[in-house]
């Protein structure tokens, strides 16, 4: 706007939602990274709490935040905060009038919204928290169904369901910038997604993942294991180009049996294009195609700005490589047998990340990032288990809770350096950390 450049002390209010508590820093972080700015939090940041308040932004910077963000709902430019409605209009009677004065003058039209977290208001209540707000200078009109300025008075009474207490913990108020990309998460529901699988991966952590890795326009993103391409549906939402692998032949051509209730067979155009064809990416679209994740197919180059993935833990879908037995007739050199298929073997979680690992070194461009999915049994868990890379730099761990005794944790990592050429492709560049 043509007053910006004129206000001054502006700071931000986030208001995230309460799911998936642990990959919300990281995706702010990613998102701000992708901007060139820190993440500056003011002095009475809580990580868990769904109101953030933040220093150091531009009104740009958070509408670019929340035209990516799925984990944030909505975000403000604050105007005054306090723990009761008294130390709130103390502190909104001595922020700046310049700040205010663009959208308060006669030509104006605005709206109040009320926002409660942890309790529901009675509408009288509601409308008398707005009354409460007279004191501010709006000398413009009230515009209920389409004003040009929406303000917001959110009251935060904690995060206990159980123990609500009668006054809010802390308030806010401040002029509503945008929403985050909720929307994302009911619209690319894998429940009415074209073509789905046993493992198909939700939405909303498709999009997290998406997030964290730094996905952006004109990317190339890989996923070594596609499966049914929930990651690149994410990713080609963000207009990067997508391609992935996957062992599995039926999955690749969308044949077999299909994963939907009451159907038997899968239809003949059920496959990761017409996924993306679904939600109109499908231009963002290379290919996939039928590879062993364990058997380097690729020239040795830094191909891909990202790679996001979500490898088999062999509880719902096996792991398996490909390999041969002894005893196992082979073709003779030179002639094609239609029927014949590789013999599979077992393929170790360790070894899984130790390949996934080194791959990444050798084809991720510089800064580009690895973000995948790490099964863990919690009793036995410490970050000394996480697999290390001397190329790779940990930039985030968060757990998701699948029981009382498992969990997995989406590991995100940003390539620093480029490997040592010391040997064959796949197996260059020193040791990575086991699994345990």
């Amino acid at each position: 706007m043509a007053t910006s450049n004129k206000r001054s002390c502006l700071q931000y209010l986030l208001h995230l939602a309460q799911d998936n508590l642990d990959f919300r820093l990281p995706e702010i972080k990613a998102l701000l990274a992708l901007r060139g700015k820190p993440f500056h939090p003011s002095i009475n940041f809580k990580e868990k709490s769904p109101f953030w308040c933040v220093d150091g932004l531009s009104e740009e910077d958070v509408r670019g935040i929340m035209a990516r963000s799925v984990c944030a709902k909505s975000a403000f430019e604050l105007w005054g905060h306090g723990q009761t409605h008294s130390e709130l209009r103390t502190s909104l009677l001595n922020y700046p009038s310049e700040n205010m004065s663009p959208f308060m003058h006669k030509d104006s039209t605005y709206r109040i919204n009320v926002y409660t977290f942890n309790k529901t208001l009675e509408f009288a209540d509601r409308i008398k928290r707005i009354d409460a707000m007279e004191y501010l200078p709006f000398e413009g009109a009230v515009s209920l169904k389409s004003p040009q300025h929406i303000f917001c008075l959110l009251e935060d009474y904690g995060t206990d369901p159980n123990n609500i207490p009668e006054h809010p913990h802390y308030i806010y108020f401040g002029r509503w910038i945008a929403d985050g990309q909720r929307e994302l998460i009911r619209s690319h529901s894998v429940k009415n997604r074209h073509f789905i699988g046993n493992t198909s991966m939700d939405a909303g952590l498709s999009f997290i993942m998406a997030n964290h890795a730094r996905v952006k326009e004109n990317d190339l993103v890989f996923d070594p294991f596609v499966g049914t391409g929930s990651l690149l549906v994410a990713c080609s939402q963000f207009r990067a180009y997508v391609c992935g692998t996957d062992i599995d032949y039926n999955t690749i051509h969308g044949k077999g049996r299909s994963s939907r209730k009451n159907h038997k067979w899968r239809g003949p155009d059920e496959n990761i294009r017409a996924n993306l064809r679904q939600y109109g990416t499908e231009k963002m679209y290379l290919d996939v195609m039928v590879s062993d994740a364990s058997k380097p197919v690729w020239r040795e180059a830094a191909l891909f700005d990202a790679i996001i993935t979500d490898p088999p833990y062999g509880i719902r879908e096996s792991t398996r490589r490909t390999g041969s037995h002894k005893d196992n007739a082979r073709p003779p050199d030179g002639i094609y047998v239609e029927s014949h298929v590789p013999v599979s073997q077992a393929y170790h979680l360790s070894d899984i990340f130790s390949d996934l690992l080194n791959f990444s070194a050798h084809h991720l461009v510089m800064g580009g990032r690895l973000v995948y999915w790490l099964p863990v049994y919690r009793p036995e868990y410490c970050e000394e288990m996480v697999p290390l890379h001397p190329c790779l730099r940990l930039i985030s761990n968060c757990e998701q809770t699948l029981s009382s005794h498992t969990s997995r944790r989406l590991i995100t990592m940003e390539k620093i350096k480029e490997p040592e050429k010391t040997g064959s492709p796949s197996r260059q560049s020193g040791q990575v950390s086991s699994v345990r």
